[in-house]
């Protein structure tokens, strides 16, 4: 029993040491106390006060590799979140590479570019799933349906464009039509 309350009484000291008063001070036993500081959101103004490289896609193999390398370092020391690295880091491409990247994004699409569309993240998380291999099925099943809602709104827009086409080429057809039947009975009465 007077062991525990030693334990105890240590503890409390030591937690009074570490944080007096909840102002999240910290004691390194030097009697010097310092402040810990909440990290910080990096924005993009951080990420380039940085200073990352830029690449423009005709330097080489050798010159990529150093991209990457370099990206990664300025990821770390700008304390930037995953969500936000390949925007940033597409910000800093020019040239023949931004062509690609740009290219890459029409064909690919937005969301498969750069990550889950907001809505199925939510759709994942709300689900609650209890492993990550869940999750990835979730969020592949809500991708699927979302892209065959795409491919079916598309193809039903290509159809009513074809047929509004069709229409319209029909009617100009007709109407031609009858402005010559109507030249050729003037041009009869005439003779």
């Amino acid at each position: 029993a007077v062991i525990d309350q030693g334990v105890t009484a240590a503890l409390a000291a030591r937690d009074a040491l570490r944080s007096a008063n909840g102002d999240d001070s910290h004691n390194s036993g030097t009697g010097v106390r310092r402040t810990e500081r909440a990290t910080r959101e990096c924005t993009y103004t951080n990420f380039l006060k940085c200073q990352p490289l830029h690449f423009k896609g005709t330097e080489g193999v050798a010159s990529l590799s150093q991209w990457f390398e370099r990206m990664k370092f300025v990821f770390h020391i700008s304390n930037c979140a995953v969500e936000n690295q390949v925007k940033f880091a597409t910000c800093t491409l020019y040239s023949v590479a931004l062509t690609w990247w740009n290219t890459h994004v029409k064909a690919v699409g937005y969301d498969a570019t750069y990550g889950l569309p907001n809505m199925i993240h939510g759709s994942v998380v709300a689900s609650k799933p209890k492993t990550m291999q869940e999750a990835v099925e979730i969020a592949t099943e809500l991708m699927d349906k979302k892209i065959c809602t795409f491919a079916e709104r598309e193809t039903a827009s290509k159809r009513k464009f074809k047929n509004t086409a069709r229409n319209t080429q029909n009617q100009q057809q007709q109407s031609n039509k009858r402005q010559n039947t109507g030249r050729v009975y003037t041009a009869a009465s005439g003779e």
